[in-house]
């Protein structure tokens, strides 16, 4: 037996389909089995909440990402023993409503998910959450055969695992509509209903446009249109729509034939204006709708009905329930209602056959439908442990992206650029500034922009723009790196790796930013900066050059200096390969040690680019190489570590792990996934960037959301708890990179 369940959704008195359905359903089960708790547990879409009764529990934020694990933790400590979740996309916050999946992913319960909307073509995002919430749950249930029939066949769930129960309704007698028909002042009259919610794709206008055709023939018709705006309409463009609809009737010479009933009434009022309809008319406008809870409701009540034919209507109104009309088609509405007019005995016969369908959905039923589903679930889940199938489902599943955090980017930022370090969060002030820094930096800046975030630095790119022409040493032609809070450099010269990472911050504003003046001192930079390069000895100077030219490369395709340079510096990189390279060890030189992917990584686009398929394939052999050497027997990214490194023969440094090689991993695995459409390239991005959230040796995160910065690094017995610039820009990088990446792979439709 059953001792609590929690219904999760949304709730009355929120003026929402679902808020019906589901204190419906609650109310339903709470009849039928009064032995068991149910409890309510929303989720607000207004900062305020909603007056809800007794039976909501615990409520959620629509956008807050941690109200919904919190809610999975009351949910946890309550012993509720059966969640039936109601999903909708729309409902929940995240995209494509993924937040949800931060609470599905915590419960310890089996899962009952009854699904509103299935779309037969989601797109990427949507299909994601669907798959996933679908692995999550214990059972499904489909509200209609199309929904069942696009879950196997759209998202590959399996039949057995899905439950078709139909829309409750509630069990009311089949009577004549006059009996009610006074209460509203339309004794006498034919009357037409529709209600519901009222937007823009109900298609009422249709229905309107129809009226003097159905007037003629019936002088006494009227039309009610039952129901409030929809918030979320009435919110962003007020009462457009009605007042629409009110013009249009005035137009017609019908507006003494229509009544607006702006409101939203009780399940009891409700009751009553169905009953008084001769005819329910649904125009609703898009197709793809797999279930209709008004539809249902006029099927269930026993009247005759004119739709049009969206698929849950084709399938509720088969078998002459209901007569069905082309979309956006005011003739074949008119025609349709004179002709029920006209032939009593078959619109009596077709409410007839309509209410006897829909005794099957009566609540009371339904509830009973729910029981079952729900011993099924615990079925399928006594004996098993949450936690194994927590484990299996991380395995197939993408951490859901952190949100965006820069307070501790701007914490380390002044009038002069980034400074290096922090003592826990605060900036370390005798610690200066460097250019490795500012030009990651300024990297975050452009890709922030690329992701309409700019405002969120607003002045910074200058600011680090700034340090970079202030570190650029004319006469040596190379950039210093390391100046004092004083502002007073410590050397004429910098190291090679950071007149490297500097060229590619360069390049970087160069090939994505579309402000001016930042480009124009980039310009003036790069051209300086660019030849010096080719003097440097460090392969990782190279490769940080690599990807600046190759970012640069992308708007100015036709500068022969850099297309030399790039031929040059990709060529000694494979030149180190061929030379090191064996059948055990796969790499570039006789040690592995600090930002290793970024030498695989930079050969990657020069071979995709130049093209030379022999750049291509000792780039994607070395990465995988890499990749191997550097996941964990548990399967988590394991960095070299800095304190050793790893030299061929000998012993490989298992700490301290540093940031910067998690963001050189995710950086270089998605270029490859790019090029090849390999997911296990996207993997190995997501192993590298969950090391940061705490999928590492000691399972603890790095990342620190309540700061916006990232911990520099893992000890063996613990994490560094200094937030440094470093740390915290690898962190930011690699989740920038990561957005970028979803957002395009949104914008083209891939998979």
């Amino acid at each position: 037996m059953l001792d609590r369940v929690a219904v999760v959704g949304d709730y009355l008195p929120r003026r929402c389909g679902i808020a019906t359905f589901t204190a419906d359903l609650c109310e339903a089960l709470a009849a039928q089995h009064p032995e068991t708790t149910y409890f309510a547990v929303p989720v607000n879409d207004i900062e305020q909440g909603y007056p809800y009764p007794a039976r909501v529990r615990f409520e959620m934020a629509e956008r807050d990402l941690e109200s919904y694990r919190r809610a999975a933790d009351f949910l946890n400590i309550t012993n509720v023993d059966v969640v039936s979740l109601q999903h909708e996309f729309g409902l929940f916050g995240g995209p494509a409503g993924s937040h949800i999946l931060a609470l599905v992913r915590e419960l310890h319960m089996p899962v009952v998910t009854t699904l509103h909307t299935v779309l037969r073509e989601p797109d990427p995002q949507q299909r994601k959450v669907m798959k996933e919430l679908a692995e999550w749950s214990d059972r499904l249930v489909a509200l209609s055969q199309r929904a069942q029939q696009f879950l196997q066949q759209v998202y590959g769930v399996c039949a057995e695992k899905i439950d078709l129960i139909s829309h409750g309704i509630p069990d009311v007698p089949f009577v004549d509509p006059n009996f009610y028909k006074d209460r509203f002042s339309v004794e006498g009259k034919l009357v037409l209903l529709t209600f519901g919610l009222l937007s823009p794709n109900k298609g009422i206008e249709y229905v309107i446009e129809a009226l003097p055709n159905i007037v003629a023939a019936n002088p006494g018709a009227v039309y009610i249109v039952l129901g409030a705006t929809h918030p979320h309409v009435k919110r962003n463009e007020g009462e457009t729509y009605r007042v629409m609809l009110q013009q249009l009737a005035r137009d017609k010479g019908v507006e003494q034939h229509v009544i607006f009933h702006n409101r939203f009434v009780s399940l009891e009022e409700l009751v009553e204006f169905i009953g008084a309809a001769d005819i329910y008319v649904t125009p609703y406008l898009n197709r793809e709708q797999v279930v209709s809870g008004t539809l249902a409701y006029a099927v269930g009540a026993g009247k005759a009905v004119v739709s049009t034919p969206y698929w849950h209507a084709e399938e509720m109104l088969a078998d002459g329930r209901g007569v069905l009309v082309p979309f956006r088609d005011a003739s074949a509405i008119a025609k349709a209602v004179v002709g029920l007019i006209n032939d009593e005995t078959e619109r009596h016969a077709m409410r007839k056959r309509a209410y006897l369908f829909g005794r099957q959905m009566v609540w009371s039923n339904v509830a009973g439908l729910y029981m079952k589903s729900f011993d099924k679930a615990r079925t399928r889940r006594r004996g098993a442990s949450r936690s194994v199938a927590a484990a299996r489902a991380q395995e197939k599943r993408p951490t859901e992206l952190p949100t965006l955090n820069l307070d501790h980017l701007r914490r380390l930022s002044d009038d002069t650029g980034m400074l290096q370090h922090a003592v826990f969060t605060v900036p370390s002030y005798p610690d200066g500034y460097c250019t490795d820094d500012n030009a990651r930096a300024l990297i975050a800046t452009v890709l922030l922009e690329e992701l309409g975030e700019s405002e969120a630095t607003k002045g910074l790119a200058s600011v680090y723009m700034a340090f970079l022409w202030y570190a650029f040493n004319l006469k040596t032609g190379r950039f210093r790196n390391f100046l004092s809070f004083e502002r007073q450099w410590r050397e004429e010269r910098g190291s090679d790796d950071s007149h490297g990472r500097a060229l590619w911050a360069l390049g970087t504003v160069l090939g994505r930013s579309e402000k001016g003046g930042l480009c124009g001192t980039a310009s003036r930079l790069f051209e300086l900066a660019l030849p010096p390069i080719l003097e440097t000895s460090s392969p990782r100077a190279w490769a940080f050059a690599l990807l600046g030219i190759h970012e640069y490369l992308r708007r100015y395709a036709g500068d022969r200096t850099a297309q030399n340079a790039r031929e040059i510096l990709a060529q000694r990189l494979l030149d180190l390969y061929r030379a090191h390279s064996s059948p055990d060890w796969r790499w570039f030189e006789d040690n592995l040690s600090y930002c290793n992917a970024v030498l695989p990584h930079a050969l990657l686009l020069s071979g995709h680019f130049l093209p030379r398929s022999d750049m291509s394939e000792a780039a994607f052999t070395a990465l995988g190489w890499l990749a191997d050497v550097q996941r964990a027997k548990g399967d988590h990214f394991v960095p070299v570590g800095s304190n050793g490194f790893y030299a061929r023969g000998g012993e490989r440094a298992r700490f301290d792990q540093q940031p910067v090689e998690a963001h050189a991993m995710i950086i270089a695995c998605r270029e490859a996934y790019r090029q090849t459409n390999d997911r296990r390239w996207q993997a190995e991005a997501q192993l590298a960037f969950e090391w940061f959230l705490g999928r590492n040796d000691l399972r603890l995160p790095l990342y620190d959301p309540a700061t916006g910065g990232c911990r520099d690094g893992l000890h063996p017995d613990r994490v560094n708890q200094n937030q440094g610039a470093e740390a915290t820009l690898s962190y930011l990088l690699s989740l920038l990179e990561l957005r970028l990446s979803e957002q395009a792979l949104n914008s083209t439709g891939g998979g």
